[in-house]
């Protein structure tokens, strides 16, 4: 076969992939969240591959600015999937680096020192349970 007769597959657009149900994760973004990405990766990191209303409760009771954020749109990624917070696990919860803002503070003999602010984008990614692991 000469390289002029082979053809690439036809890639799927986004219609074909859901009437397919090829793609049956679902996600949820949330971007330039006012929290420093490495304290939210760590709350990231513990509900990743939960039950989603195990996830919710138990970070609920976490008492840490991230666990709020990451609560909320864990919630609006099982609603963006049509599904009930029992019924879906968290396949991945991920946290990106965002702009830093920059400000001044002034400082003593008319000098500044600078005050890096991170923000942070959120990307949480939920799949419906299997039938048996509830």
């Amino acid at each position: 076969m000469s390289i002029l007769q082979h053809k690439k597959a036809k890639k799927l657009t986004k219609t074909e992939r859901k009437a397919a149900g090829i793609n049956k994760s679902h996600t949820a973004t949330l971007k330039f969240i006012r929290i420093a990405p490495l304290k939210a990766r760590l709350i990231a990191r513990e509900v990743q591959g939960m039950n989603c209303e195990f996830a919710i409760a138990s970070l609920q009771f976490t008492p840490n600015k991230a666990a709020g954020i990451i609560s909320k749109v864990i919630a609006s990624a099982v609603a963006n999937a049509g599904l009930e917070p029992e019924d879906a696990i968290v396949v991945s919860a991920r946290v990106d680096r965002a702009p830093v803002l920059k400000r001044f503070t002034p400082r003593a003999r008319g000098s500044a020192s600078p005050k890096h602010k991170p923000t942070a984008h959120i990307f949480i990614e939920v799949a419906a349970a299997p039938k048996g692991d509830k």
